[in-house]
This record gives structure tokens, sequence and C-alpha cells, in this order.
């Protein structure tokens, strides 16, 4: 599993001009699901991210997670982030996994971060989604399992 982990003042997913999640403060999470991923790693996952210290303390230094900010997390499926660009222009997708497989991962770790005490917003799986965020910092990381 792989995310591209955003921490943002505000963010929001629209699906067919209509706003489907919309968060303020916290996390844009892009998450890809590869097709070796289970269970275990979308939970590892949620508590890797909801407890990484990447917001700012009282004396400015990353120092505080998601939980104690009490920021959102607005998820986004994403399974171009396991296209291979390695050979020729067009990537292979080979690597992500096919829906079946990744739909119930994808709310599993939905699951695993509410389960956390975090507010969840989320974009729709397999949709053509206009994702608009503001980045704070820029804080930008990527996160696998």
């Amino acid at each position: 599993m792989r995310a591209v982990v955003q921490r943002v003042s505000s963010g929001s997913v629209e699906v067919e001009g209509t706003i489907v999640g919309r968060i303020e403060n916290g996390l844009v999470v892009l998450l890809g699901i590869t097709y070796a991923d289970t269970g275990a790693e979308a939970d590892y996952l949620a508590e890797k991210i909801v407890n990484l210290r990447i917001f700012e303390d009282t004396a400015g230094k990353m120092n505080r997670s998601l939980i104690e900010t009490g920021g959102a997390m607005l998820i986004i499926s994403q399974f171009t982030l396991y296209g291979d660009c390695r050979k020729g222009r067009r990537p292979s997708f080979v690597a992500a996994a096919r829906p079946e497989q990744a739909i119930p991962l994808y709310e599993q770790f939905i699951d695993s971060v509410r389960k956390k005490g975090v507010v969840v917003e989320c974009g729709e799986f397999g949709a053509h989604m206009k994702v608009s965020l503001v980045n704070d910092g820029p804080v930008t990381l990527i996160v696998e399992s």
C-alpha cells in the first residue's frame, strides 16, 4: 500500500460537479493499493499516518500528529500510484489491485482511521474526481506499508 500524504489547510473532492468530501485543517491522503496488499497493510498504514508528527507545535516544530491536532482526513483512492513508467511512454498499472480486491482494503483503511477518532471524508472509488487542496507548508510525504 502506498500513500501520498499532504498536510493541508483545506481540501475537497468533486464528482460530476458535486462536492462529495471536504475538510479544513488536516491531511489529504491519496491511497494506492497493490495486488499483494492485505488488511494488515491497511491497518498499519492508517496507524502510521494518523500518528505522523507533521503538524507544528507552539514552538513551530513539526511535533504533533493529526490525532493531537484534531484534524480531519480526506481519503482519495488513487490506483495510478502504482503506475510503472520505466518502459515506454504509457504507464503500466499491472501492480495496482483490481477493484474487487482494492475496494475492501480501501474501506478497511477508512474504517481503521475512523476508529482512531479522526473525522474522515472520502472520494468515490473508481470515479473521475477533481481534487482541490491547499498544501500547508508545503508538507508532502510518501508512506508505504
